[in-house]
Parts: C-alpha cells; sequence; structure tokens
C-alpha cells in the first residue's frame, strides 16, 4: 500500500491592480503589461538575477537587480520580474548590501520592460519597502527630504544662499557630456510617454507623438535648449548645448515660436501649444510644466558658473537678454516653481539622467525649496 502525502501552501491573494502607487499591478499582471511605463508593482523579493533564466538567492555577486514574484517561496522563473536596481537605490535594496531583504515584500515604479531578456522593470523611480512604511521613493518627500541626502547632497545640507549655490555646483559639475546627435537618442528614453512607450511627451504642447517622427519638417519634433542657447552663445557644443537636463523635445514650429525669448507672463495664444502664450520679448509655458521649465532654468544656473572655461550662466529679473548668459524673470520662474511642484515625470526624467546618461542630477527637483534658499 502507497501513502499519498498532499501538501497546501497558503499564499497571498493579488487582486488585480490598476498599477498605481495605490493599486499596484502584481508581477503576473506586469508580466503580462510589457511595454507599460510610470507603473507600480509589488512583490516578494526572491533573488538577484544571473541570467534569462537564472537566480541567486545567497552569496549576492553585486547590488545591480532584483527578482520579484507573487510568493515569496517562488522557483519557477518565468513567473518571476527581473528588477534594475539603479545606483541611487542600490545601498538601499541592493542584496549584496541588504541579504536580509530576501522575502520582504517591496512595492516598485519604473517601465515594464525587458531586463536580461526576461519581463523585467528598468528606470526605476521609487522603491518601497510594502511593510516598512519608510516611504523612500526617490523623489523629495513632504518634509523636504530625499534619499540623496546622506550620500550626493551630503556636504550640501544645511547650507543657505551662496555657500548653498556653490557646494551645489560642486557636486553637479563635471558630468559626462553627450554629443549634440546622442541627446536625440536620450531624449527618446527620459521623456518617454507613461503610457505609450513608443511616443515622447513634448514639453510645450504635451503631445504624444512617435520617438522617431523627429527633425526639421513641419510637425517633428527636435530638440529646444530651454535655457535659450543664444543666451552666452553656447550653440550646440558639448556642455551647455547638449546638456540634457534642459533639453525637451517640442515641436518644431512651437520651439521657432519661443526662439530665444526669455520667461514672464503674459502675451498672445501660441495657436498650436494651448495654454503657452507668447509676446516679442517672453514665453509663457503651460501651467503643468511652469515648475520643470524655472527648475531646467535653475540648474542650468548652478550648474555653468565659469569654472573650467566654461560659460557663467546666472538668471536675473529681465528679458530681452540677448546673447548675455543671462535668463530672466527670476521673480517669475520662483512663483512657477511653487506653483507647479515636481510630479512623477519629472522625478523618472531627473532619476533616467542620473542613472543612464549625465551621472548629474538636477537638484531642484529634488529639493525644489532650495531655489529659494539661493534666490
Amino acid at each position: 500500500m502507497s501513502l499519498v502525502v498532499m501538501y497546501f501552501s497558503i499564499t497571498p491573494s493579488f487582486a488585480d491592480g490598476s498599477g498605481t502607487a495605490e493599486s499596484p499591478y502584481s508581477v503576473e499582471q506586469a508580466i503580462a503589461n510589457q511595454g507599460s511605463s510610470g507603473v507600480a508593482v509589488e512583490g516578494f523579493i526572491v533573488g538577484k538575477p544571473e541570467s534569462s533564466t537564472s537566480i541567486q538567492t545567497s552569496n549576492f555577486s553585486d547590488d545591480y537587480a532584483l527578482a520579484i514574484a507573487d510568493q515569496a517561496n517562488e522557483t519557477n522563473v518565468n513567473k518571476m520580474l527581473f528588477v534594475q536596481v539603479p545606483s541611487s537605490f542600490r545601498a538601499t535594496y541592493g542584496l549584496k548590501s541588504n541579504p536580509e531583504l530576501l522575502g520582504k515584500m517591496i512595492t516598485i515604479s519604473g517601465s515594464l520592460t525587458d531586463y536580461f531578456a526576461h519581463p523585467g522593470l528598468k528606470s526605476v523611480s521609487s522603491m518601497d519597502l510594502s511593510d516598512s512604511g519608510s516611504g523612500d521613493n526617490g523623489g523629495s518627500g513632504s518634509d523636504g527630504t530625499s534619499p540623496y541626502d546622506s550620500t550626493y547632497y551630503q556636504s550640501a545640507m544645511g547650507k543657505t544662499g551662496n555657500a548653498l549655490k556653490a557646494e551645489l555646483h560642486m557636486i553637479i559639475d563635471d558630468h559626462k557630456e553627450l554629443s549634440y546627435s546622442n541627446v536625440w537618442d536620450a531624449l527618446r528614453v527620459t521623456d518617454e510617454d507613461p503610457s505609450n512607450p513608443n511616443n515622447v511627451i513634448l514639453l510645450y504642447s504635451g503631445r504624444s507623438q512617435s520617438k522617431y517622427q523627429n527633425g526639421g519638417n513641419v510637425d517633428d519634433w527636435n530638440r529646444e535648449h530651454v535655457w535659450a542657447k543664444s543666451h552666452g552663445d553656447f550653440g550646440t557644443a558639448m556642455g551647455p548645448g547638449t546638456d540634457v537636463h534642459h533639453l525637451r523635445p517640442t515641436d518644431v514650429s512651437v520651439n521657432g515660436t519661443r526662439g530665444n525669448l526669455d520667461f514672464d507672463n503674459g502675451g498672445s495664444p501660441q495657436p498650436e501649444a494651448p495654454g503657452n502664450y507668447y509676446d516679442s520679448d517672453s514665453w509663457e509655458p503651460r501651467d503643468s510644466v511652469k515648475g520643470d521649465v524655472a527648475r531646467m532654468i535653475f540648474y542650468m544656473a548652478v550648474r555653468y558658473e565659469g569654472d573650467s572655461g566654461e560659460l557663467d550662466l546666472e538668471v536675473n529679473d529681465f528679458v530681452n537678454n540677448g546673447s548675455a548668459p543671462y535668463m530672466g524673470k527670476v521673480s517669475v520662474l520662483k512663483a512657477w516653481n511653487e506653483m507647479d511642484p515636481v510630479d512623477s515625470f519629472e522625478e523618472n526624467r531627473n532619476n533616467v539622467i542620473y542613472d543612464q546618461y549625465q551621472y548629474n542630477r538636477n537638484p531642484f527637483i529634488d529639493h525644489p525649496e532650495w531655489v529659494e534658499a539661493i534666490w
């Protein structure tokens, strides 16, 4: 007579989520929805990807990746999602540094795309242990803190005014410079439409458009220098001319209308970009990107300070700055920084530039309150 032993395991029941932070996808959903961007996924940390068909579950070799699953004891690699861990999260969530995280539940936001030739999650913008309540999500917190405060920004903490500006310059200086042709490829990633990974979002119009409908023809998108390149006459030279922190996809003719105008409120509507206004000496972007524009301008004024043979770019409270290395109006830009808070698109863009392209950050996205502290 043979004895048949039946094992029953009780595992958590995952309701279908919507992919938001409040209702994250399960790993099963994330695998089924590859190609989606700007989504949140919840699962258990089960190991570190080693290849498309295997994971490490001990003696972890590095902090660069995680494998998550809907069950803490999952062994079927086909039921796992492979997560690329950005450098800013490795010290906290990498398994070599934190092997005790194995089996913990985590919520991660990013883009669902192949990693290790396996269903994955990349361009990660936030990571949060679901049972920790830490809120350490890669963006600036409601209490004015950032997960980079104890590392990247450590030397700037507690400073204000010119001392803060000088220290931030030292931190973000000497970034990896791109060629102007490489900017096309970078913008296809930094400005990817969270709802359609085949498209980018155009800065001023807000239109979602094919990543490859770019160039100089009508209705193409091209590379807008938010700090107009004639303000300092740096053109498209490597450095300020190719700094992706202030280069954005925009409609060709809208870009032409903006030209090298300074920023201010008022003017006539731009017909191809509803919500944008302009006159002979200034440009007003739509409300939902006013803060984005302001924080890009403040970044440029800190990154380029005249050392190492570079230009000294500064903000002032004027328009009609012409070819001088100034951009205005600082009073309006400060108001825009307050009225349009940092959003997830802006945070993700900052993370992608830091992790994949220039390896420096826009400090005013992580700490928008530093605008007032300096200016």
